[in-house]
């Protein structure tokens, strides 16, 4: 069995309801969701004229290699919706690996850790609820001293428990 983190998020339409679409679909599809955090409200990070995003992170337990759940993932975007017009543009729902294991993947299709997490703070204060302890397989420190030292000044902040 593999343990995963995940990060879900999406700016369009009814934020909350897409969120529980990919919740439900990650159970489904990908693996038994073990953990989740609250959900966040996050201003935009890199293209910043658009609307706000809702997070969340989820700890899954999953039976997949890590290309067929970024696989079942890809698909699980486009049957909600999913478009990839813009970079860091709008989108209904956005699923992300953050972990895999503790392995360090670089593929052409995939890299695990996801490479631009400890810079984001929309992305370590979710994950630090429900993972503080877990420690990043190649900058060696836990979630939590990253969201300490992280440098983002974008604005998060816990919208509900879910």
């Amino acid at each position: 069995m593999n343990i995963v983190s995940l990060l879900i998020g999406g700016n369009m339409g009814d934020r909350m309801a897409n969120l529980a679409a990919a919740r439900n679909s990650i159970n489904i599809e990908c693996g038994h969701i073990i953990s989740a955090s609250s959900i966040y409200e996050t201003e935009a990070w890199g293209y910043k004229e658009q609307n706000a995003f809702l997070n969340q992170a989820l700890v899954i337990e999953t039976h997949l290699e890590a290309d067929a759940l970024m696989d079942a993932i890809l698909k699980i975007e486009l049957a909600l919706g999913r478009k990839r017009e813009i970079p860091l543009g709008p989108r209904i729902i956005d699923i992300d690996i953050i972990y895999y294991n503790d392995e360090i993947i670089n593929s052409s299709t995939l890299t695990i850790p996801h490479p631009s997490m400890a810079q984001r703070k929309f992305v370590l204060m979710p994950l630090t609820e429900i993972a503080p302890d877990y420690t990043h397989p190649i900058l060696l420190k836990t979630n939590d001293v990253l969201l300490k030292e992280c440098g983002d000044s974008s604005v998060v902040y816990k919208k509900s428990s879910e």
